[in-house]
């Protein structure tokens, strides 16, 4: 166990550089671009089953224990150890993005994004690979911090060198929105740890807050909040991700959307609800606020992009959408209850698969008919790919109503129980404020079924004979393999939460009541 964690979080660094290499003599296939997908594919199928069985191996007993733990000293002047474990928290996070990564790697074999070779592309993959899951796996708060930025780089050179229109702002916005939210975040957690004498999560949290003055926990969760709001988004500070999303390539948009806006709301639970509860008790009506802004506001954003003659791009109005479910996840964390903070991390799993399948279909109609923009796709009567494509029209319908939330599917469970618990926040909170922001929240579910449903008419209903004749491949080899597992996890963590919330119960109680079972 412990040699499994350490090699999911290192192997695609050795991946990385393997791909940099020539390929080996009758490994090239048919050519070196081949050789060097399938080695994509290869690597991230071996990091997938090693979650896969540390999944299996893990505890399933114990899940508020933190378990594959590896910590050796490594900057002993700083007092700064290579620390890693994982417990119900992070386990699944960890196995969705291994997952996201493989599927990732999977389609780019099959259809590669137009851009320069395919080598800097699957080294720059598994760069960011690695990166997220050192993120979930650290218990290290410089650790954490040096895995949080490690996700930049690589994933600012794939929207640059292989996005859309727009590519190179889109980039320079995303880097740059990121980069200054991580300088205050570093000053934060420097403020922790220097003031407590430690970096390591498991002893602040077990601390519960105990060393640090009240102050130090002020200043720490607005400067560390900062830093993860950007990259979770939170609204305002959202506006670096419609851009993002709209030229990154399809790839790049389903890590974006599944893995890297994880990595903020993880950051929130992970450091911020045990390390300063005193601090979080005193932003969180603020952080709810702010929630449920950014829950209709990201609504609102996708309706107006819906509808007729207002040129939207439907990968920009994922991203928006993406604002809105973030909020969700965020009112759960600012409840600060176990019924909240589970229904946040739910949310996070759930947002993943279903977003991430989201953008594989609007990649998909993109390569069929030559643009996401909705007028153009819908024409005067309906891109009708009901009747052009069943099956495509089929996963579109079910990927927008997993995302409305739909009760049997994922997305409802995480929504319910965020609004749950804001219905009923921790003590201390002021309740009338609230439960106003379960009624706002409440208000946003049905905006955000109208712009969803909206969506499925323009898109999928329609005469197929009605303008030009096109012809619309229906679902490719490729894309049934890689859309498929999402599908199926969808179904299943709608019909069955219980798989997921019984690994993060005991863990967040124990995260909540100060480190103690």
């Amino acid at each position: 166990m412990q040699f499994l964690l350490a090699f999911v979080v290192a192997a695609p660094l050795l991946g990385a550089v393997a791909a940099l290499l020539p390929a080996p003599p009758g490994l090239k296939g048919k050519s070196p671009e081949q050789a060097v997908l399938r080695h994509g594919v290869s690597v991230t199928g071996v990091i997938l089953a090693a979650a896969i069985a540390l999944t299996a191996g893990f505890d399933h007993d114990a899940p508020s224990r933190f378990q594959a733990t590896t910590d050796i000293s490594w900057i002993q002047a700083l007092n700064i150890r290579i620390h890693l474990g994982v417990d119900g928290i992070s386990l699944p996070l960890l196995l969705m993005t291994a997952l996201l990564f493989f599927l990732c790697a999977l389609y780019s074999y099959f259809k590669f994004p137009e851009g320069p070779s395919p080598k800097a592309f699957v080294a720059l993959l598994l760069v960011l690979e690695s990166g997220t899951l050192a993120t979930f796996a650290v218990l290290d708060l410089l650790l954490f911090f040096l895995a949080f930025e490690m996700v930049l780089i690589p994933m600012y050179f794939l929207i640059a060198r292989w996005g859309g229109a727009q590519r190179q702002a889109a980039a320079w916005k995303f880097i740059l929105y990121t980069l200054l939210g991580s300088v205050v975040m570093l000053l934060g957690l420097l403020l922790i740890g220097l003031d407590s004498g430690t970096f390591d999560m498991v002893a602040l949290a077990s601390d519960n807050g105990r060393g640090l003055s009240r102050t130090t926990q002020l200043l720490a969760v607005l400067a560390i909040g900062l830093g993860l709001a950007v990259k979770t988004p939170m609204w305002p500070l959202h506006s670096w991700l419609p851009d993002a999303h709209t030229a990154a390539p399809t790839v790049g948009s389903v890590l974006l959307a599944g893995v890297m806006l994880k990595m903020g709301t993880y950051g929130f639970v992970r450091i911020l609800l045990p390390i300063t509860p005193d601090g979080m008790a005193t932003f969180a009506p603020y952080l709810g606020a702010f929630a449920v802004v950014g829950i209709v506001y990201g609504s609102l954003a996708c309706l107006a992009l819906a509808r007729k003659g207002n040129k939207g791009d439907l990968k920009r109005l994922i991203a928006y959408s993406s604002v809105g479910h973030m909020g969700f996840v965020l009112l759960g964390i600012a409840s600060m209850t176990p019924t909240g903070v589970n229904g946040a991390l739910f949310a996070n799993i759930a947002h993943g698969l279903i977003t991430g399948l989201l953008f594989f279909l609007v990649g998909a109609l993109k390569d069929r008919y030559g643009t996401a923009d909705l007028d153009t796709l819908a024409g005067a009567t309906g891109a009708a790919v009901y009747g052009r494509a069943p099956r495509l029209g089929a996963l579109i319908a079910f990927a927008a109503v997993a995302s409305l939330g739909l009760p049997g599917l994922a997305g409802f469970w995480g929504e319910m129980l965020a609004l749950f618990g804001a219905f009923d926040p921790a003590e201390g909170l002021p309740r009338s404020a609230f439960l106003t922001y379960t009624a706002v929240g409440a208000f946003g579910t049905l905006l955000t079924a109208a712009y969803l449903l909206v969506v499925v008419r323009r898109v999928c209903m329609g005469d197929p004979k009605a303008g030009p004749e096109i012809t619309v491949a229906d679902v490719r080899h490729y894309e049934f393999a890689a859309w498929t597992p999402l599908v199926a996890l969808t179904v299943l963590a709608g019909l069955w939460p219980a798989v997921l919330l019984g690994l993060t119960d005991p863990a967040v109680q124990k995260l909540l009541a100060g480190g103690n079972s």
